[in-house]
């Protein structure tokens, strides 16, 4: 067994404070990885909360894991030791459903296996990147592309791939009009990979702040959704939109800004249900539909291209000591545009 150092919530709403326990060893499909990098999600308070019910605790969060190849088992070919690598929001699936053949594991029949706030196949929980290492079957290990800085990678692993797959899944794309619901760690790639494949993006924020940072990403236009006559003047001028806004707002409003045959996708989740009407649906022939990550083979297709692109999150990297300073600023949403910890921070702290 691995001794391994974290943070974790001991209880639904704790603070995180260091956590010890053990990862199992290398088996020989395994990898053993340092932890170099590690994003904060806003899914990692909700859960660390139980604010969607089922959190197991004691929970280490984490599932935008970047870090260093250490150890990998004897039977291992995907990666060698000293690589940089990458592990996203699950470590493992059944492998033989449907889903899972066609590079879906997220969708598995008999439920992804998740990063952490899981059970493994052995019915052991599952604790996360906020910790000094981490071993995964190599099947659910991506490669980082050298030219990206890692600290930037690792909301890519999350933020990245759950916006770049409907994205491409819709085939959005040149000649569209994108418009982007909030602004933070997914609505800022959203701007990112709406701009890079061709479309024109529209950022909606609750007023006039985000502005310049919306144009500065690559957006063509934004609009502040407190203003009147917001709604009105731009109602029916989109193709697609992406809302990656997990707070209650109203849908219905967004709804009305489609074109016929107008695709309203949802990536945020937000804790408390939210009322549709039909009729922003059947009278403009507009779909409403929903996104969750991506499998494997999606998401290093995604790393690849952003690689090819030079295209990362843009991150505050902190310390592990800030990340309930940083939780309470993620509510604020007081951060531009993800927190990212540098878990060389975790060795010097628990020492």
């Amino acid at each position: 067994m691995g001794a391994t150092t974290g943070y974790a919530a001991l209880q639904a709403g704790a603070t995180l404070e260091p956590f010890s326990f053990d990862r199992r060893p290398v088996g020989l499909n395994d990898v053993l990885i340092k932890i170099d990098y590690c994003g904060v999600c806003h899914s990692d308070i909700h859960q660390a909360r139980d604010e969607w019910g089922g959190s197991i605790f004691p929970m280490v969060p984490g599932h935008e894991i970047v870090g260093t190849v250490r150890k990998v088992g004897a039977d291992v070919k995907k990666v060698c030791e000293g690589e940089t690598v990458g592990v996203g929001c699950f470590v493992d699936s059944c492998r033989a459903c449907l889903s899972c053949t066609r590079g879906l594991e997220q969708y598995c029949e008999a439920g992804m296996i998740l990063t952490y706030n899981g059970l493994d196949k052995k019915g052991q929980p599952t604790y996360g990147g906020y910790s000094s290492q981490i071993v995964v079957n190599e099947q659910y290990v991506l490669k980082i592309p050298q030219s990206l800085a890692p600290e930037g990678v690792a909301p890519l692993l999350c933020a990245g791939i759950t916006t770049y797959s409907p994205l491409r899944q819709w085939g959005v794309g040149k000649g569209h009009r994108l418009g982007v619901v909030g602004l933070g760690g997914l609505g800022h790639m959203a701007v990112k990979f709406g701009k890079a494949f061709g479309a024109e993006v529209t950022v909606f924020s609750r007023t006039d702040f985000k502005r310049r940072e919306a144009e500065r990403l690559g957006a063509t236009d934004f609009a502040a959704t407190s203003q009147e006559g917001t709604f009105t003047r731009l109602a029916r001028q989109f193709d697609f939109i992406i809302d990656t806004v997990s707070g209650a707002h109203d849908y219905n409003a967004y709804l009305e800004l489609l074109k016929t045959d107008g695709t309203y996708i949802v990536v945020g989740a937000p804790s408390e249900p939210i009322s549709i009407g039909a009729f922003p649906l059947i009278l403009r022939r507009r779909r409403m539909v929903g996104s969750l990550i991506g499998g494997i083979r999606e998401t290093q297709e995604m790393l690849n291209f952003c690689g090819e692109h030079g295209m990362t999150s843009d991150v505050e990297v902190i310390s592990i000591k800030q990340i309930n300073e940083a939780y309470e600023r993620v509510l604020l949403g007081d951060v531009r545009f993800r927190f990212v910890i540098d878990m060389e921070s975790l060795t010097k702290t628990i020492r």
